[in-house]
């Protein structure tokens, strides 16, 4: 489709090419294995802390119901991006549509901002626990904690509908190649043959708000914490509070250091290069790290894995040997006495 402008033919795309990663066939396929253990893992592990919260009864607590929704999250978060890019390993085409593009920003940056507010509500979380021990199961009843996981989902919903409809307007015409593994915001509006000042205005002011105002807020969290337990606590009980917080303040550390190195900086210092390392690390590594900080760093999970493992065992065990039983029955060899 072609449209005149200032004399010149233009011709509008009607979809991509997402370059990836210039890399030569093994080094490909090679990836393309590294990439789809990653996934599966990441799936995996993710599955199981699902699955121990929801079966477990030690688990049925309101930081844990908050870890099977980040759990559930990071499912979706990695397959927004993963299959696309492991189909694009051993696809020279890499061809992306305008709707799949549009559909994959959205979602990713969706997913996104939900873990920016999931991540202040585990640390609200862990500061009621922490400095308002006596009220907190009365704050957090099991209706306050649906009410916080469904308005983080919502806000999210409303937040990136505000970024999607005006980029779903710009046109791109000329060249179709996204340099980048997918369809990120910088890289997919700088082919865009119309003004993108509307476009990067709300993206980049919905993004310092909700990754800076989510990231001081669970600051705030963590320095009212600190305060509490080093002014109320002795040295162990300062250590045995702050050990239920280490895995949260680790993913909290991983996870705001490569987004806000990505879309907190001026749009000249971006490279795309460095950016799509660093876009792989909090895409793919970051939800496979997740899950096995909270599992290795958890004495709750940890127990509840052992649980499950032992009754899996037991269970198989009286599978294994209810048909002998029944065989012999079968034979009248076993009689009642």
């Amino acid at each position: 489709m072609a449209d005149l402008r200032n004399g010149l033919n233009i011709t509008k795309v009607s979809g991509f090419t997402l370059v990836g990663f210039p890399l030569g066939h093994q080094a490909k396929v090679l990836l393309f294995l590294v990439f789809l253990s990653v996934y599966l893992l990441t799936i995996l592990s993710n599955v199981i802390i699902i699955y121990l919260v929801k079966f477990d009864q030690h688990l049925h607590k309101p930081m844990y119901f908050f870890l099977a929704n980040f759990s559930f999250l990071e499912i979706w978060y990695i397959s927004v991006t993963v299959p696309k890019m492991l189909s694009d390993f051993l696809d020279e085409g890499k061809k992306i549509s305008m709707v799949g593009c549009l559909t994959q920003f959205y979602f990713f940056f969706f997913f996104g901002s939900m873990e920016n507010f999931l991540l202040v509500i585990m640390s609200f979380d862990r500061y009621l626990a922490i400095c308002y021990p006596l009220q907190y199961l009365i704050i957090m009843t099991e209706r306050f904690c649906i009410l916080l996981a469904v308005g983080a989902w919502i806000v999210s919903v409303i937040a990136m509908m505000i970024v999607i409809i005006p980029v779903s307007q710009l046109s791109f015409c000329g060249s179709n190649e996204i340099d980048h593994v997918f369809c990120d915001f910088s890289p997919l509006v700088k082919l865009s043959c119309n003004s993108t000042k509307v476009s990067e205005t709300i993206f980049f002011f919905l993004a310092g708000v909700v990754i800076i105002g989510c990231f001081g807020l669970i600051m705030a969290s963590y320095v009212q914490i600190i305060i509490t337990v080093v002014t109320t606590s002795s040295t162990s009980g300062l250590r045995s509070a702050l050990t239920t917080c280490t895995s949260h303040f680790t993913v909290v550390f991983i996870y705001y250091g490569t987004v806000m190195f990505m879309y907190m900086r001026p749009s000249a210092a971006i490279t795309f290069n460095v950016d799509k390392v660093v876009s792989v690390c909090y895409a793919v590594l970051t939800p496979l790290l997740n899950p096995i900080i909270y599992s290795l760093r958890n004495k709750d999970v940890k127990h509840a894995m052992q649980r499950s493992t032992r009754n899996s065992i037991e269970s198989f065990n009286t599978i294994r040997k209810q048909p002998k039983s029944h065989s012999l029955k079968g034979h009248g060899l076993l009689k009642k006495p």
